[in-house]
């Protein structure tokens, strides 16, 4: 499923579903010079065996060859919690540079304690650019800018892309609400403020979100518009107040158990995508903390 807008400041937007992961990717294109982004790329990781491979980065790779591209910025939203990002893969296959908020130092230093790295440096240096709150920066001829949305992660930022933007996990579609605040640094009033920012968009902008549930069996869905996220929201359209929200999604998050890859991936994702180095008998290993998320709900 993709969205295609050829006039000036829409750039056409190709969505990309991983059904593992409920992840949404996004190709993302400045239709006047072929020019696009690769926003929150997937690195494939089965649990249960260990195995990595690249079919959903590779999918997006085909996509941008099928429509003679060229990448210009690999983007990652946040440091993610369910899914390894491949924007190291795809820096390598396309020589694009990688980019995400500034403020996933702040995760670094809070994950690198939890893995017991005392020499990770976590500076920001993994990546080649690290965006702050109102930054710009141009895919070809349309600009984008950044808005910092923290309250699902500290480092969470929002892409405005024209008239687009990719909110990662702070909005779902008007269907399921609103993603958790409950992770390491997360914190639902701050959400709540970051999601009043983006419904203060005009109200036509598309809203491109991180994942899709697929309540009730529906197919999936990843495109809304400030509009109808005001209006039909299921948790914060419009005559919600700051307060119940909180309440609401505090109750919800300490049902929640955590995601079966968080202490798999953000050891990847806080190294920009990188996998761990080999070691002496050229095979990588993942190191798992024990007991290292106090209180949060078992399965």
């Amino acid at each position: 499923m993709q969205t295609r807008r050829e006039s000036p400041g829409a750039p056409s937007v190709a969505g990309f579903f991983d059904p593992v992961t409920f992840s949404v990717q996004y190709v993302v294109t400045d239709t006047a010079t072929g020019r696009c982004a690769i926003i929150d790329p997937v690195l494939d990781f089965e649990e249960k065996s260990g195995a990595t491979a690249t079919r959903n980065a590779d999918a997006l790779l085909a996509y941008v060859e099928q429509h003679g591209l060229e990448v210009e910025w690999i983007l990652d939203t946040h440091p993610h919690a369910d899914h390894f990002s491949a924007a190291q893969y795809l820096k390598a296959r396309t020589g694009a540079p990688t980019a995400i908020g500034t403020y996933v130092k702040k995760v670094q230093e809070l994950w690198s304690e939890l893995y017991h790295w005392p020499d990770f440096p976590a500076d920001g240096r993994q990546w080649d650019r690290l965006f702050a709150e109102g930054d710009t920066f141009r895919i070809g001829e349309t600009e984008g800018r950044v808005l910092f949305s923290p309250g699902h992660t500290m480092a969470s930022i929002t892409y405005v892309i024209g008239d687009a933007a990719f909110v990662h996990d702070t909005l779902f579609q008007p269907d399921s609400g609103t993603a958790r605040a409950d992770f390491p640094g997360g914190n639902a009033r701050k959400l709540w403020q970051s999601v009043q920012q983006i419904l203060a968009l005009p109200d036509a902008t598309r809203l491109f979100t991180g994942h899709d549930y697929m309540p009730e069996g529906r197919e999936p869905e990843w495109e809304s518009t400030v509009c109808e996220q005001k209006a039909s929201n299921t948790h914060v359209a419009e005559g919600q107040t700051e307060e119940a929200f909180v309440s609401l999604r505090n109750e919800r998050d300490a049902q929640l158990p955590m995601p079966k890859l968080i202490l798999h991936s953000l050891q990847v994702n806080i190294r920009g995508g990188s996998l761990p180095e080999p070691e002496t008998n050229g095979r990588r290993y993942l190191k798992i903390p024990l007991d290292a998320l106090p209180g949060a709900a078992w399965e």
